[in-house]
């Protein structure tokens, strides 16, 4: 278990790099966002190859189908609003650190991967929420990208409380 919350440790050293020591701009944060929907996305899919649990495999599609459907509104958001997201220290370092969480994942099968993966889930939306109700949130200049960061925020919350639930279920 204790790998598996690797990833969310280091999530949360990322969001507090001092790349971001000051406040990100709206292209750091709109890059920041969409790569942490990503990396979800690829997590999820792993998941769907990996497990065999109804419940596990469940959560894991709710994943996928739910940070594409935020992604893409920010992908929208930003041709709209002629931005383009700008890689920063802090997307690179969540990238580095999910492929290397995924890479261990990869190893493991059945139940443990279920559990591992789990917790990883539980601690990547803890890392990813507090990181958007501190930081990318308070620190976005637009009006629109602040509102769809504050949606992905909610939806990110019901994400973290119910991997907590299958990670009380599959012990």
């Amino acid at each position: 278990m204790f790998k598996a919350t690797l990833f969310g440790a280091a999530a949360v050293l990322a969001f507090a790099t001092p790349a971001l020591a000051a406040a990100p701009t709206d292209p750091q944060i709109a890059h920041i966002a969409y790569t942490a929907g990503n990396l979800d996305i690829a997590a999820g899919k792993q998941a769907l190859a990996k497990s065999h649990n109804k419940t596990v495999r469940a959560f894991a599609q709710e994943m996928v189908r739910d940070h594409a459907a935020v992604n893409d509104k920010a992908q929208a958001l930003v041709k709209k609003l002629h931005v383009t997201p700008e890689a920063n220290p802090t997307s690179a370092a969540l990238t580095k650190q999910a492929d290397a969480t995924l890479a261990k994942l990869a190893k493991l099968k059945g139940s443990a991967y279920d559990h591992a993966y789990i917790a990883n889930e539980v601690a990547y939306h803890k890392a990813v929420n507090g990181a958007l109700a501190n930081t990318l949130i308070p620190s976005a200049k637009n009006a629109e990208l602040k509102s769809l960061l504050e949606t992905g925020l909610t939806l990110f919350r019901e994400h973290q409380h119910h991997a907590e639930q299958i990670a009380k279920e599959l012990k």
